[in-house]
């Protein structure tokens, strides 16, 4: 069974950081994308970042450029997002993803496996 287990998730202060870890399982991902979304209240679900597993290629969303830098480490199969500088406008539950069919963009033809995500609240 497939898993992916999200942790780190928590309330931190604008200008503060946070470090999510994405915990897979379940079979091997080394021909898969890996990556978060985050969905805000009242907001529909957006990328925010994505590793190539394989190769390391990373891709952002220009909102978080700069602040955010996501790694995977092939030893214990995760995959981290290190959050700096945190604003309110972060604020939402971060999901994290692994899509196969990642050529044209990371989740552009569809998700293949969603975590069930962790809450992240950034206060100003």
């Amino acid at each position: 069974q497939v898993q992916l287990v999200e942790s780190g998730g928590g309330l931190v202060q604008a200008g503060g950081s946070l470090r999510l870890s994405c915990a897979a399982s379940g079979r091997t991902f080394s021909s898969y994308a890996m990556g978060w979304f985050r969905q805000a209240p009242g907001k529909e679900r957006e990328f925010v970042a994505a590793i190539v597993w394989s190769a390391g290629s990373t891709y952002y969303a220009d909102s978080v450029k700069g602040r955010f830098t996501i790694s995977r480490d092939n030893a214990k199969n995760t995959v981290a997002l290190q959050m700096n500088n945190l604003k309110p406008e972060d604020t939402a539950v971060y999901y994290c993803a692994a899509d196969r069919d990642y050529g044209l963009g990371f989740g552009r033809n569809g998700i293949d496996y969603w975590g069930k995500g962790t809450l992240v609240t950034v206060s100003s």
